[in-house]
This record gives structure tokens, sequence and C-alpha cells, in this order.
């Protein structure tokens, strides 16, 4: 059993397997293949086009690959439909904020939950004792996660007049309330300003450091990637280019030519 269990930790907890992606004859992605191990940090670089959201779609089960496989703690997932991926522990924000406007931070917030409770129409309608529990259980881990996030100032908010700064925060505050195990993290500089930046790669590091969640982070802002991953793995074109610390990854002649353009161009 004790093999059993350090054979478990030393195997990634996302693996990314030969994974392509055909749209209508236009690949978007070709042979991808990476691990994730738990706790880690890994940057999922690559300019305009290089596949980097389709490999985020498919991680989530919103687009099917047209070849390979994903397995999350060594089970594929490919058979999940989208709706059921934060079961297994998979959560994500997403790119341009999805949140609902007309809702608090709180009931946002509170949407995350829904992937971890067991009630239905019928217990909730007969009310046994273990659904006020739960209820209660599932008030609390929000409302920690609002604390955490220093968000409970505005619980009580709609959110669709707080600043964009706010919003991505109440969208992790979602993210974080299914209690997954990897969080995917699309764009989440974008539309921050400078000061704003910093203080989310402090956040995305203090997340992973209390709560133990591995961390893909698909991101532009390539002086965030670089401070806080401890992995980057760089598309081009659909293809892996270049995997390693971020010092390899910066200094990979592949990768500054697809940034910089080759100087004959």
């Amino acid at each position: 059993m004790q093999q059993t269990d350090v054979a478990r930790a030393k195997a990634p907890l996302l693996a990314v397997r030969d994974v392509s992606v055909v749209f209508g004859g236009i690949v978007a992605l070709n042979g991808v293949s990476f691990d994730m191990h738990r706790g880690q940090i890994l940057g999922l670089i690559g300019p305009n086009g290089a596949g980097k959201t389709t490999l985020f779609n498919c991680l989530s089960r919103l687009y099917q690959p047209s070849k390979g496989d994903i397995l999350m703690e060594g089970d594929s997932i490919l058979a999940r439909p989208a709706h059921r991926i934060a079961e297994i522990g998979i959560g994500r924000t997403f790119q341009n904020v999805a949140l609902f406007p007309n809702l608090s931070v709180l009931d946002n917030a509170r949407v995350g939950t829904h992937s971890r409770t067991r009630s239905n129409f019928i217990t909730d309608s007969i009310r046994p004792p273990w659904v006020g529990r739960a209820e209660a259980a599932t008030t609390k881990r929000v409302d920690d996660i609002l604390g955490y996030l220093d968000l409970r100032e505005v619980a009580h908010v709609p959110v669709a007049g707080l600043p964009f700064g706010t919003q991505k925060r109440v969208e992790l505050a979602r993210a974080l309330a299914a209690e997954p195990k990897i969080l995917l993290l699309d764009e989440p500089a974008g539309g921050l300003n400078h000061e704003e930046v910093y203080g989310l790669g402090d956040l995305i590091r203090k997340i992973r450091d209390d709560r133990g969640i591995t961390v893909l982070l698909v991101e532009h802002h390539m002086g965030l990637v670089m401070s806080i991953a401890d992995h980057v793995v760089a598309l081009n074109f659909g293809r892996k280019l270049a995997e390693g610390t971020p010092a390899q990854v910066q200094s990979d002649p592949d990768v500054i030519k697809a940034y910089l353009g080759s100087k004959d161009a």
C-alpha cells in the first residue's frame, strides 16, 4: 500500500498525451504532450493562434480531441461531458469574465459549489437533517473563500456594478468553491493594470501554497508567467515548441523566433 501511495505521488496529476484537434481540415493542435504534477504552477504560452485556448477547452471538455488522450490521476477524462468535469477536481476561469451579472457576489460564488452537493429536488422538498448540515457547510465554505479573496464587503452587491478586477476575483471565488485539484486560469491578467497583475501573481502562488491546488496558467503576460511558473510549455502553430523551466524556455531559440520573428524575415 505504501508503494502504491508513493507511485501515485510521483505520477502526474494531469497527463496530456499526443492530443490533436482538427477543425474542418485546420489543425489547431498537433500531437501535444506534457505532464502536470501536484502542487505545480505550469504556464502555457505561445503567440496568438498557437493552440493554447484550444488545448484549454479540451481540458475543460468544451472540445473533443480528434486524437490522443487526457488523463486525470491516471483515468481518461474524455468520456466526461463538460458539466461533469468539476466533480473530478478540474475548475476554471474564463478569458472573458463569465458571471451572472444580476446575481450578487455571494450567489455567483455559490454556483461553484453545485458539483459538490448531493441534494436534489426530492431531498430539497422533504429536507432530511443532512441537507441542512450540508447547506450550512456550503455557506461557511463560500464565506471563507470570500474572506480569503477580500470579497466579503461586496458579498451582496450585484457583480455587474463592480470593477473588472473585482469581477475577476469573483470568478476565481466561484472556481475555488468547487474545491478543485487543478485550477485552469485562462488569461487572468487580461484587462488588469500593472499593480493588479503584480497582486495576481502573489495570489496565484498563495492559492497554490495555502490550498495545495495545482495551477495551469494560460497567459500572454510573459512577466507574470515567468515570475510564478515552475514549469512552462510553449506552443506555436498547434505544436509543442519548447518545455522546461522559465529560464530554459525564455532562452530557447525557437521560442525567441516565434515571439520576435526571424532576423531573415
